[in-house]
């Protein structure tokens, strides 16, 4: 039987028997390293034998590095079976990820150092050189198992029993043959351009129950400046890293033997914190929320009720008292609702829209953990909206500009995702895409442009998903809204209607900051330390030249005070560039230097944390230019403009 096949920008073919797509690419697109059939990558050796879209792919096509890079992860697992030797290596797996892959080992005499990850390079180097090859073998499952279990490929040996199909794919280069999907560049010489670049233990599937695998992470590009550009924003952001500049700046820390995972805050930390939900609350009142307080404790009861038992127990604490057992809340809605059905809401009351700065606790393993990025305590600006279903779009648009009112004073611009319902998920198909429906008119009713990801939605609904983008190119997820039809359902909550009847409202989840401790980190990195004036925790330091000097570097403070300005004096008995040094080196945006010639005409001498100097200027006309760039929650110094 025939079949038609589209080839994108080539016109239509017919075919009447399989053929491959190694063979079409010599007449389309020679220069073709994979192809992309019916919207799935797929190698260039595949056989098609069913209508459908070809699109070839080769190595300026977006969808070309996790070729690349999936055949360096391959490469590299070569080089690490010659190295090691064949009898002492068994083989995980080796994905592509975002910029780069990795592949995960057992060593069985022994284990891989950082001091080996040059000598692994080499290894690849010279099997890139030596162009090799790329075959693709399709294989009979049982025969493919046969063939691990002879090498002592344990691991492969499993994963080829959970695959259904009697058919599996295979490649070879050489003399090293690994199980794979692919697709795969056709022979080794093919991409030059990568780096290994660390080390760290992963666990065989994510379970911490098996057994510890090492796993190398690479980094690859089709050329060498675009390597080099990454590269260098890796050092970039090593050197941001808020995990060392936290503690360095004295913000937070974490004391794994008594608090794994939740961070502790100093002075300056919390005062960052602070300014950071008082910046919220503003706008909360501006938009139209009450602020509410929920306990930390609440029965199991409440928790089996909200499906959380069911779906989330395993990131969940618990304790027991006087024969109960209780949760320490991993979410806030739950205690949002409990606050709606503790009185009788009619359709005249609605929306109703509550927000908690609410801390919570969610039990993540300790090989996960990751500064403030991943912790097991947290607060959320959680809030939870109560509507009707004529509501919804209006209520979504409402948070999407809440959203950009909060990001702009960072200098955020963000991207949008839409996440559809998952493999486990409560509640029928039918309501799933009624809420994922809603979302997605109301995003386009404001006009917002967004991707969908399928299958990642929360168990009780669709969400949407905004990343921020910092200063060096990253992106972080940060804001989520999440449409829920399901928990009212669960918890009978019901308002009064127009004609007196009873009607279910819907649920809108969502978070701006997300974790205030996963956007304090995030904007750690993103200023590099060096936070506008309205959130350094330290905004000006006196720095009087004598010890004669001081009495009037107190009166300078005392009128920074009184404007709420957070003020130090530095009283050390260091030299004057060994302060200004230090200073700088804490990020603080001003320094105001005091000597004979400031105290005589009652003036200050400023510098600024990036070294720019005015030289006797009054208090006063100084401390307006700051009292103006904390009030508009301006980027950059005003001084410095």
């Amino acid at each position: 039987m025939s079949f038609r096949v589209r080839i994108k920008n080539n016109g239509e073919l017919e075919f009447e028997k399989p053929v491959c797509l190694c063979e079409l690419s010599k007449d389309f697109a020679k220069d073709a390293i994979a192809a992309q059939f019916n919207g799935q990558l797929v190698d260039l050796r595949s056989t098609i034998s069913e209508g459908g879209e070809i699109e070839f792919i080769n190595l300026d096509h977006e969808l070309a590095p996790q070729v690349y890079r999936h055949t360096l992860s391959h490469i590299m697992a070569q080089a690490v079976v010659n190295l090691f030797g064949a009898e002492n290596v068994r083989l995980g797996i080796g994905p592509t990820i975002e910029n780069g892959f990795y592949y995960d080992f057992e060593i069985l005499n022994g284990k891989i150092t950082e001091e080996d990850l040059p000598k692994i390079e080499d290894e690849m180097k010279k099997i890139i050189d030596q162009d090799i090859e790329i075959e693709r073998i399709e294989m009979k499952k049982d025969q493919a198992i046969e063939l691990m279990k002879q090498k002592g490929q344990i691991y492969k040996v499993e994963l080829l029993q959970e695959i259904q199909d009697d058919t599996v794919t295979l490649f070879k280069q050489g003399n090293f043959i690994d199980l794979c999907r692919g697709p795969h560049l056709p022979s080794t010489g093919m991409v030059k351009h990568f780096k290994l670049l660390s080390i760290s233990g992963a666990y065989w599937k994510g379970d911490e129950k098996r057994q510890m695998l090492q796993r190398i992470y690479g980094t690859a590009f089709a050329e060498k400046e675009q390597l080099e550009r990454y590269l260098n924003l890796l050092e970039e952001a090593k050197r941001r890293d808020h995990r060392k500049l936290g503690p360095a700046l004295g913000i937070f820390f974490i004391d794994f033997d008594v608090a794994p995972g939740m961070p502790i805050f100093t002075p300056k930390g919390t005062v960052i914190l602070t300014e950071l939900m008082n910046f919220s609350r503003q706008l909360h009142r501006e938009f139209g929320y009450q602020e509410v307080m929920t306990p930390l404790v609440m029965s199991e009861k409440l928790w089996r009720m909200s499906g959380h038992w069911d779906h989330y127990k395993e990131n969940m604490y618990f304790t027991s008292k006087e024969e109960q057992q209780f949760a320490v809340k991993p979410m806030n809605c739950p205690g949002h609702i409990l606050i709606y059905k503790s009185r009788t809401i009619s359709y005249k009351d609605l929306p109703l829209r509550f927000f908690e700065f609410g801390r919570v606790h969610r039990y993540e393993r300790s090989g996960v953990l990751h500064g403030l990025f991943r912790v097991r305590s947290f607060i959320q600006d959680d809030a939870h909206i109560f509507c009707r279903i004529d509501q919804i779009e209006q209520e979504i648009g409402g948070v999407i500009n809440f959203v950009h009112r909060i990001y702009s004073p960072f200098g955020f611009e963000y991207s949008v995702e839409l996440s559809t319902m998952p493999q486990d998920h409560m509640g029928d198909v039918e309501t799933w895409d009624r809420a994922t429906n809603a979302l997605k008119r109301a995003m386009e009713a404001v006009g917002l442009r967004y991707v969908v990801k399928e299958g990642e939605g929360a168990f009780y609904g669709p969400k949407i998903d905004f990343h921020v983008r910092d200063s060096i190119g990253r992106t972080w997820q940060c804001a989520t809204i999440q449409l829920d039809f399901l928990m009212p359902q669960r918890f009978e909550l019901v308002y009064t209607d127009v004609n007196g009847n009873y009607a279910q409202p819907v649920m809108i989840h969502r978070a701006i900051y997300g974790s205030l401790e996963r956007f304090l980190g995030i904007l750690i990195e993103h200023y590099a330390g060096a936070f506008p004036t309205w959130l350094a925790p330290v905004q000006v330091v006196i720095i009087p030249i004598a010890d004669r000097h001081h009495e009037y570097a107190e009166k300078v403070k005392g009128i920074l005070v009184e404007k709420n300005i957070r003020v130090e004096v530095d009283l050390r008995r260091e030299t004057l560039g060994y302060k200004i040094r230090d200073a700088q080196s804490m990020k603080i945006p001003y320094m105001f230097i005091v000597g004979d010639k400031e105290e005589k005409t009652a003036t200050v001498s400023v510098r600024t944390r990036k070294g720019n100097e005015f030289a006797n200027r009054s208090v006063e006309s100084v401390l307006n230019v700051i009292i103006e760039e904390i009030k508009t929650r301006a980027l950059k110094s005003l001084m410095e403009e």
